[in-house]
């Protein structure tokens, strides 16, 4: 079960030393949600339920020619963005995203959580702007799916400077 938050980001902390993995998905299906992704070198596909804060992913690692095949029926745009895991306290991750190609300038911001009330009783660091997790819209698979989501997130004001890779 994944217990997640997520927020858009218009203030970007120093990213200088935190991890980071350099993520490409695409989507095989958008409902029920089945994804693609290539993190770094490692390759997984995984499945997640309908919902939002709280919802089942499952998770599993495949070859690099599996996910090239798959890659090729991937429906609506390929997602590609640099994740950074940034330390919160009471052991939790800020895993800060931040999107290139149409989506540049765009840059969310997750923290997964071990309960529900843990999730509810979060202190949101100040860095963190607009909370999401219940917009539809920036769902990584409407992202993936939508045409128009570049001038629908550029009439919300969240698009950000464009950054280069």
């Amino acid at each position: 079960m994944e217990i997640e938050r997520k927020f858009l980001v218009t203030n970007l902390p120093d990213l200088d030393n935190y991890a980071h993995k350099n993520i490409v998905q695409g989507y095989i299906s958008f409902s029920p949600e089945i994804r693609i992704r290539k993190a770094n070198d490692k390759y997984y596909l995984t499945t997640k339920s309908e919902g939002t804060i709280k919802r089942e992913e499952h998770k599993s690692e495949i070859e690099l020619t599996t996910y090239l095949t798959l890659l090729k029926i991937a429906k609506g745009r390929i997602i590609q963005k640099t994740r950074y895991f940034i330390p919160l306290p009471n052991s939790l991750t800020a895993e800060l995203d931040i999107y290139y190609e149409d989506l540049n300038g765009l840059f969310t911001v997750e923290v997964e959580f071990p309960t529900l009330q843990n999730a509810q009783n979060f202190s949101i660091p100040n860095w963190f702007s607009k909370e999401i997790t219940e917009d539809q819209r920036y769902k990584n698979k409407n992202l993936a799916a939508n045409d128009n989501i570049s001038s629908l997130l550029k009439q919300e004001n969240c698009l950000k400077k464009e950054l280069k890779k």
